[in-house]
């Protein structure tokens, strides 16, 4: 998923600025943490049925583009 610009908002005015899920107070690092812990993504939707899979997999696109555009500079 190439355009997660539709799930993936960001307002310095909600959770710090912190990347979120549609406006919501759910962060991508939320969902990362989530399913680096285990949890599927139909587990996570039964306990936050706010979420969708498209959803997820925008938080995980989101996070894969940023891992793809990281620097190290010396």
């Amino acid at each position: 998923m190439k355009d997660y610009a539709k799930y993936i908002t960001i307002n310095p005015e909600k959770r710090f600025g912190q990347p979120c899920v549609r406006g919501m107070r759910i962060t991508v690092y939320d969902v990362l943490n989530w399913l680096a812990n285990g949890m599927s993504k139909e587990g996570i939707i039964s306990d936050y049925p706010e979420l969708t899979v498209e959803d997820i997999n925008a938080c995980l696109s989101f996070a894969a583009d940023r891992e793809h555009t990281i620097r190290v500079v010396s």
